[in-house]
Order: C-alpha cells, then sequence, then structure tokens
C-alpha cells in the first residue's frame, strides 16, 4: 500500500464527542443505536448468524480505526479474499445503515430547530423570520423594494442529471420509517391506527432489507420524468403555494399599497426529458410525455382538489347568502338534488369545465373527472377567474375562514403552477445546433458551406434568415436523421407551448456557447418551429434563449458575448418583447473540471461581476441561472450561504439553480424539510436582493485583485497535475470506479459526451462521483493549497490579508467553508488504498503523492487563515455526521476495492459486478453527494 502520513487514518475534521457536546447529540446517537439494533436483528434473522457476526466485526474494527487502535491495513485483510455470498449482505447492512443514519439525522435536525424555537432564541438565518427582522431594521423605501422585486422569480429547476442511486421503492420506505420516529420524536409510542412504533419500525426495516437496492436494468428516461414528478404530490402541491402566499402577505403588509410579488415568486422548473446535450435518448416523443405528464399531473391535483372542495363546500342558499356572480356561475349545473347549494354546483361547473381541458390536452385522463357537457377553459387564468369568484363569494357573506382553507390553497397551486405544472428547459449543445443549421441553411439554398463561413459573415447570415418568415425546409425536405431529430424536438416543444401556455417550455439553453453565432443558430431553430417571429408587424418570442457560459475560458467571455448580441437590433427587439429580461446560465460542473475549484468558484464570480456591469450598461434586466451540481466540486454546498457569496446586482430579485441527484431527495421529499429548504432559497435570495451582503465597500477592487492572483496559481497547479502530468487519466481510470459507473444504471444519459478518453470529454457526474467514491474528493480542493501558500510566501502580511477576507467577504468565506466540508469527507489513506490499484507502480506514486503533499498543504492553509484547527468549526451538523456515521463507511470502501481488484483480474462472476455498484449506490447515499 503506498504511504500515507499516519494522522490520515483518521477521517479528516473528525472531533472528539466533548466537542460535540454530548447532551446536545446523544438523541440523535441514540436514534442511530435504535435502527442499527434493529437492522442487525433484521440481518441476523434472515441471513445468518456468520454474516451478522461478520458485520459486527467489521463494524467494531473500523471504531478501532477511527481511534487508531489498529492500522487500516488490519481492516482491509477482514475482507481478503471474501466469498461473494458473504461480501453482498455485509455490503448490503453498511448501504442499509448509511440510509438509516440520514434519517436519523434528519429527524435529529428537526429536533434541534424546535429546541430553539421552544427556548425563544431569535429566529436562524436562512429562515424567512430572520430575513424579515433584516429587512424592517434597513427601514427600505418601498419603491426600491418593489422595483427590485419586479419580476422576481426563485426557481429549483430539478435536473436531468441523475445522481439519485435509489430505487423508488426503497425511497418510499425510507419515508415511511422518517415519519415514524417523528413519531417518537414526538413521544408517540403508537401509530395512529394503534401499532407500536417499534414493531412498524422493524417491519419497514424488514421491507428494506428483502428489497433490492439497484435496479438490474438502467433507468429510462421515461422512469426519470416519472421520479421528477413525483416530488409534486409528495410535497411541492402542499408547500409551494403555502409560501408564495406566506411571503407575498408578509411583504406587502410591511409595504402595502405596492402589490408587491404580484406573480408567484417561487416556479419551479424541470429539465427532465427537454434536455438533450449528450443524451440521444431525449425525442420529440420524451418532449410530449414530458409535458404532458406534467401537465397530467397539475391538472389530476386540481380535479382531486375540486372533488374535496365538493364535499367540504355543503352550504344550503337556505342558510347563507351568495354574491350574484356565484349564483351565475352555478348556473350551469342544474343537478335536482344540489338546487340549494350553490356553492356545491359552481364548484361542480368548474369540476366540468376542467374535466373539459383534460380531454382537450391530455394524452390520458386523471381521475377524479365529471363529464356536464361544458365548454374547456382555455387558459389557467379562466380557471382562476371561476375560483376567485367562488372565494368572494364566501368573504363577502361571513365564510372568510373557509375561503382561507383548501380553496386559497388551490386558487394559490393554480397561480404558480397553472396548466403546464412546470417550465421545461430545452437544451442542446452548440456544435449540434452548428451541424443542423448547416444542414438546413444547404437544403434551402442559402449558404453550401455555412461551416466555412467566419463568425461576422455567419452572424450576418442568421440575422438575415431571422428577418424572414421564410421557413427553410418544409415536411418533406431531405434531411439527415440528426436534423430531423433536432427539428421534431423544436415542433414537440412549440406543441407544448401551444397546447399548456408559454410557461411550458420558457427556455432554450446552448450549452458550450461560445459566440454571438451559436445564440443566433439556437434561434433559427425556434423559427422554424413557429416559436420566433421578429418582423415588422410583431416580435413573438415566448421562449428566451439562454447561453451558457461553462469553460473559464466562456467564463471570461460571457459579457462581451452577450453585449455584441444585444448590439443587434434584431436580438434586442426579442429581448425587449420578452420585457427586456435576458437569462444567463452558468456552468459550475465544467468550469471546475476544466480548472480546479478555486479557480472555477473566482471565474464565475467575475463573469457575474462583467454580466451585472453589461445588463446595466444595455438596460436590460438579467435573470442569473445557476448550474450547480449537489457536490461542492460542481457548485453544491449550503444554498443560503451561496446566494449570499453572490456579487452585487448579481441575483437581483430572481434566482435560477438546478437541483440534481440525491440533493432532490435530500431536500424536497416531504413537505416540512422542503418547506424549510424552499424557505432558505427565498430567504437568501430576498436579503441578497434588498440588503449590501458582500461587504466589502471600497475594499472591493483591492479583493478582487488578491483573487485574481490566487485563482490563477491556482489553475496553474490543477493543470499540471490533471491535464499535464503524463498518465494522469490512467491513473484516475485505475484508481477510481469510473469504469464501472455506466453500469451503475442510475440514469439514461451516457457518462460521456463522446466515446473518447479525454477528461475534457467526460461529463462533470462521473468525474465528482468517481473522486467520491475512492475518497480522494479532488475536484472540490485541488490546487487551492498551493495558490495560498505560494501567495503568502511572497510578502509580508499576506496572510493577514487573507484572513481579513475571510472576516469580512462572504464569498471567500464560503468558498473556504465548502472546500473544508470536502476535505472533512476525503479521506488519503483510503485513497492509498484506491491507488494500489493502480499496476504502474511508478504512475501511482508519482500521482498519488502529488495528489496528498496537495492535501495536507490545503488543510495547513485552510487552518492558518481561518485560525481554526477543526474543519468544521462552522458545520456542526456536518461534525456530527462524521463522527457518528463514518467509520460505518470503511468496510464499504475496502469491499470495493476488493471486488474492483477481482473484476479487473478478470473474475466476471456476476455476484462481484453487482457487489461493485452496491458499494457505489452504499457510499453514495452515505457521503449524500455522489455527482
Amino acid at each position: 500500500m503506498a504511504e500515507v502520513p499516519e494522522t490520515s487514518l483518521e477521517p479528516i475534521g473528525a472531533v472528539t464527542r466533548t466537542q460535540l457536546g454530548r447532551e446536545a447529540t446523544e438523541p440523535m446517537r441514540e436514534d442511530i443505536r435504535l435502527l442499527g439494533a434493529i437492522l442487525g436483528d433484521t440481518v441476523r434473522e434472515q441471513n445468518g448468524d456468520e454474516v451478522f457476526e461478520l458485520v459486527e466485526r467489521a463494524r467494531v474494527e473500523s471504531f478501532r480505526v477511527r481511534r487508531s487502535e489498529i492500522n487500516r491495513s488490519e481492516l482491509a485483510m477482514l475482507f481478503d479474499g471474501i466469498d461473494i455470498h458473504q461480501a453482498i449482505p455485509v455490503i448490503r447492512a453498511f448501504s442499509h445503515f448509511a440510509l438509516l443514519a440520514n434519517v436519523a439525522e434528519d429527524i435529529h435536525r428537526e429536533r434541534r430547530r424546535a429546541i430553539h424555537v421552544a427556548a425563544g432564541e431569535p429566529p436562524q438565518d436562512s429562515t424567512l423570520a430572520a430575513t424579515y427582522g433584516k429587512l424592517d431594521s434597513a427601514r427600505l423605501d418601498a419603491g426600491t423594494v418593489a422595483d427590485a422585486l419586479r419580476g422576481a422569480l426563485v426557481s429549483p429547476v430539478i435536473t436531468a442529471h441523475p445522481t439519485e442511486t435509489r430505487r423508488r421503492t426503497v425511497f418510499d420506505t425510507q419515508h415511511r420509517i422518517t415519519q415514524l420516529m417523528r413519531l417518537r420524536l414526538h413521544g408517540q409510542g403508537e401509530t395512529e391506527d394503534g401499532r407500536p412504533v417499534e414493531t412498524e419500525l422493524r417491519r419497514q426495516i424488514l421491507t428494506l432489507w428483502q428489497t433490492a437496492l439497484i435496479r438490474l436494468s438502467r433507468l429510462k428516461i421515461q422512469d426519470e420524468i416519472a421520479v421528477g414528478l413525483r416530488y409534486y404530490p409528495a410535497a411541492f402541491f402542499e408547500v409551494i403555494p403555502k409560501v408564495n402566499a406566506g411571503v407575498r402577505d408578509a411583504l406587502r403588509a410591511r409595504w402595502p399599497g405596492t402589490e408587491l410579488l404580484a406573480e408567484p415568486i417561487l416556479r419551479p422548473g424541470s429539465w427532465i426529458g427537454g434536455d438533450r446535450d449528450g443524451n440521444p435518448n431525449v425525442t420529440a416523443e420524451v418532449v410530449r410525455l414530458a409535458t404532458g405528464s406534467a401537465a397530467y399531473t397539475a391538472l389530476g391535483h386540481y380535479l382531486a382538489e375540486l372533488t374535496q372542495l365538493e364535499q367540504e363546500l355543503s352550504m344550503s342558499a337556505r342558510l347563507v347568502k351568495t354574491t350574484g356572480e356565484l349564483l351565475i356561475l352555478a348556473e350551469a349545473c342544474n343537478e335536482q338534488a344540489r338546487l340549494d347549494e350553490p356553492y356545491r354546483r359552481a364548484l361542480r361547473v368548474v369540476h366540468a369545465r376542467l374535466t373539459a381541458t383534460g380531454q382537450d390536452v391530455l394524452d390520458r385522463m386523471p381521475e377524479h373527472t365529471l363529464d356536464l357537457g361544458l365548454p374547456s377553459y382555455q387558459t389557467p387564468a379562466e380557471l382562476l377567474a371561476d375560483l376567485d369568484v367562488i372565494d368572494a363569494s364566501l368573504r363577502a357573506n361571513g365564510s372568510a375562514l373557509l375561503a382561507d382553507d383548501r380553496l386559497a390553497r388551490l386558487r394559490d397551486a393554480v397561480d404558480v403552477f397553472g396548466f403546464h405544472l412546470s417550465g421545461l428547459d430545452m437544451r442542446q449543445n452548440s456544435e449540434m445546433h452548428e451541424q443542423v443549421v448547416a444542414e438546413l441553411l444547404s437544403w434551402a439554398g442559402v449558404h453550401p458551406d455555412y461551416a466555412s463561413l467566419s463568425e461576422p459573415e455567419r452572424v450576418e447570415l442568421l440575422v438575415s434568415e431571422l428577418a424572414t418568415r421564410r421557413p427553410l425546409v418544409r415536411d418533406d425536405s431531405e434531411l439527415s436523421e440528426l436534423a430531423r431529430k433536432e427539428l421534431d424536438i423544436v415542433f414537440a416543444a412549440a406543441r407544448a407551448v401551444r397546447v399548456f401556455g408559454p410557461a411550458a417550455v420558457p427556455n432554450y439553453i446552448i450549452s458550450m456557447c461560445q459566440s454571438v453565432s451559436d445564440m443566433l443558430e439556437a434561434a433559427i431553430l425556434l423559427k422554424e418551429a413557429g416559436l420566433l417571429d421578429v418582423s415588422d408587424e410583431r416580435v413573438y418570442a415566448p421562449v428566451g434563449i439562454v447561453p451558457l457560459f461553462e469553460t473559464i475560458d466562456d467564463l471570461q467571455r460571457g459579457s462581451s458575448i452577450l453585449e455584441s448580441v444585444l448590439d443587434l437590433p434584431l436580438y434586442r427587439a426579442m429581448v425587449h418583447a420578452r420585457g427586456e429580461s435576458q437569462e444567463v446560465m452558468l456552468g459550475y460542473s465544467d468550469s471546475n473540471k476544466d480548472g480546479g475549484y478555486l479557480a472555477a468558484n473566482w471565474a464565475l464570480y467575475r463573469a457575474e461581476l462583467d454580466l451585472v456591469e453589461s445588463a446595466r450598461k444595455t438596460g436590460i434586466r438579467l435573470r442569473l441561472f445557476h448550474g450547480r451540481g449537489g457536490t461542492v466540486g460542481r457548485g453544491g454546498g449550503p444554498s443560503y450561504d451561496a446566494i449570499l457569496a453572490q456579487p452585487p446586482g448579481a441575483v437581483n430579485g430572481s434566482l435560477r439553480l438546478t437541483e440534481q441527484g440525491e440533493i432532490i431527495a435530500a431536500k424536497y421529499a416531504e413537505p416540512r424539510i422542503a418547506h424549510r429548504n424552499l424557505e432558505t432559497l427565498l430567504a437568501a435570495t430576498l436579503e441578497s436582493t434588498l440588503l449590501d451582503v458582500e461587504g466589502l465597500g471600497d475594499a472591493a477592487g483591492p479583493a478582487y485583485q488578491v483573487l485574481d492572483d490566487l485563482a490563477a496559481r491556482a489553475q496553474r497547479a490543477y493543470a499540471e497535475l490533471v491535464h499535464e502530468t503524463p498518465g494522469f487519466v490512467e491513473y484516475f481510470k485505475a484508481s477510481t470506479p469510473v469504469s464501472e459507473i455506466g453500469s451503475l444504471n442510475i440514469g439514461s444519459r451516457p457518462t460521456s459526451r463522446k466515446p473518447t478518453t479525454s477528461i475534457a470529454d467526460l461529463r462533470a457526474i462521473p468525474w465528482v462521483l468517481a473522486w467520491s467514491q475512492s475518497r480522494v474528493m479532488l475536484p472540490g480542493w485541488y490546487g487551492t493549497g498551493t495558490a495560498f501558500e505560494e501567495w503568502i510566501a511572497e510578502g509580508d502580511g499576506r496572510l493577514e490579508v487573507l484572513q481579513d477576507l475571510y472576516e469580512k467577504w462572504p464569498f471567500f468565506a464560503t468558498v473556504l467553508s465548502n472546500m473544508a466540508q470536502v476535505l472533512a469527507k476525503s479521506d488519503m489513506g483510503l485513497a492509498a488504498r484506491y491507488s494500489e490499484l493502480v499496476g504502474d507502480e511508478e504512475l501511482r506514486r508519482r500521482v498519488f503523492d502529488k495528489i496528498v503533499a496537495e492535501h495536507d498543504r490545503t488543510i495547513r492553509m485552510h487552518k492558518l487563515i481561518t485560525k481554526q484547527d477543526d474543519l468544521l468549526a462552522d458545520n456542526p451538523a456536518l461534525a456530527r455526521s462524521v463522527f457518528n456515521r463514518f467509520p460505518y463507511l470503511e468496510p464499504l470502501n475496502h469491499l470495493q476495492v476488493e471486488l474492483l481488484r477481482r473484476y479487473r483480474s478478470g473474475d466476471e462472476e456476476e455476484l462481484v459486478q453487482r457487489g461493485i455498484l452496491l458499494t457505489m449506490s452504499g457510499l453514495a447515499s452515505a457521503l449524500r453527494n455522489s455527482g
């Protein structure tokens, strides 16, 4: 085994029980012990004493490793040559424990919040209550607030990057366990129907144990669509309307007469079924399925709610008064049994008209339909108008209490979800657009070789085409399979806009956007499908064109590209038609893979500063869309801190960000957790928009220069390893399970954009997932230590400069805090075990020694700058997690290495492959950030 410092035997950031506070964490440990004991009993009952004893021995020895009582190699020997039939249940046991530990931690967070509230402590940062207090103290002018929040939008976008490794059945069972543990939290020993909670826990854990953790076949995009939609009945339908109403009412109470947030501020989005960048499985049929399934989910919810309302609003005309408008609405339902029940009759009219709407627009009908032969609603506004009539009648006649219940929730739901449920973004790579547009222009006889044109020539040609209404091709045009597929997809998006409304497909995103022509090529495709019309008579642009700047070089040039395209009168007319609003997406994943952690974070910050200045100069309203992944290496980390770390003017009332993989389940699987996380997004958005959160003032210029220098140094150090070290790709492939990730069946998307071995072509998800599995976590820190060490060494007082920036600047503090989280989860002792998979000893030592040296350097620099010996001093929740659960990850890592060695040596037994995938799934769940 490669040598590493003895200190690496213990996870970095591990803290003592005294530091954590035994009294505060004992209830969580008790929950972990209970769930672990039930799981242990289940393992013994189902698989026998021998397996149970092996699991127990592995558990005990893992804790001995943490206490440095034995060397890691002694634990690894426990699994040398292990029979695969024994290895599988051991892997499953520790994987299930990781799931159960997640439950215990989530319950503990609820417990701690309840304790804070009961103690009468001030609201915690990241809550709306705390934000309202800050806004009150700031004494903001009503006009300023109204302008800042004009067109406000907070949109978590559920993406097509599927790093969620859990199957739906496992997800549901874990949710039931959470509900049972919540009953225990509140001192209840029985369920509502009188069953003992512990017995039910045993039943659910037995179900979990007897359910396969991984899929035998690759997840299809149709499955991904269904998975993404499950969060609406699980949480979003209940929570989003409530949160929207709450923040609207709170702000209007503070600034009366402003009609703030006339549109719902919180509106979810989706990429699932519209993101075809590198995913050949997205077709026109998939787009139709994605948009149709979303609409089916929305209308199905409304119909079910209307059915309930008909039961609840049973008031008799003999006992209550109504408005004339309500009676007019009710006239279309003349059922004799309900003649004296005007509210029920009015609701049945709404119910029947909405049923007719479903029959017009859906490919399949949900439950709770009602056919009275009435005409359909053409728009959600028509439906909302009828619901408003019912609401107004209730309020006018002493029944506001009833209006404020289910009816209010339904009205707010229709307001935010419409008939479309959530906006489906379309996304494709600029390279594909170029190929397709070149073919269309050639077929139409406009230009035989578009690819040969210079950038100015391309722009001139595309602007000329966009100014005409003449289509380039007909239905019978002889096109390549690629061009026909791309056009069909855009036509499917046009159908969704026509059937479900403009909100159904709000954006067209161009991946790897590097020029003005890249943006105009997408416009050509929209024009062909009827989604763009820029002529003297009118400008029709329901779909926004969104450039995605991904590499560090593209981020640095993004503002110049934006200004250049806005200089074109034709494009400026499109932006004007969209309320002078232009969205720009920033790519966190590829910029990190391109230049490393610090360089990517600073390039993003600089890009935002430049884009904000471009928006000011051109007079547009800029909306930034943050393409963040779940891990720090892909832009992850606590959302509240990340939003407050944005530069001045970058949020401006609006925020869109991607939510990916297991992070979605962690944030939105059930109402209480979803409410807390959505509230966090809103709190940070309001503070970033209305308050000065950067805190640098006149010191901003010098601070930016410091980061310019540090980022350049970090990028050089990162490039020297990743892009310039001979054999690095070979090392990466051998020392991580990246080659096996494609077999994990966690998504429909290939692991690489192209069939190459290049790091550049590898997707960010497997890049990060592979380093996470091997516990190196390289994308979240490498190069930063060298940058800090070099810069500090070149002048007196430089350390104090960085210490001051850490104290004053949220961006810099967040960068260091997120990096510390990654370092706390990394483990060079385990990474050394993975390095042994590299057959070339000279290559192994050359690369691994660099990684270990940089790891030690980065930790040392973090401690110097933050003046904290504990990496997790500012994150007690993660500190608890590291202390309580990380020893349970140890066996999974050792077993993964053992099985990878066998598999790569030619043992292709199906159980060996399955064991590798099980360890990957277990580690992903345990680390809570697979990619």
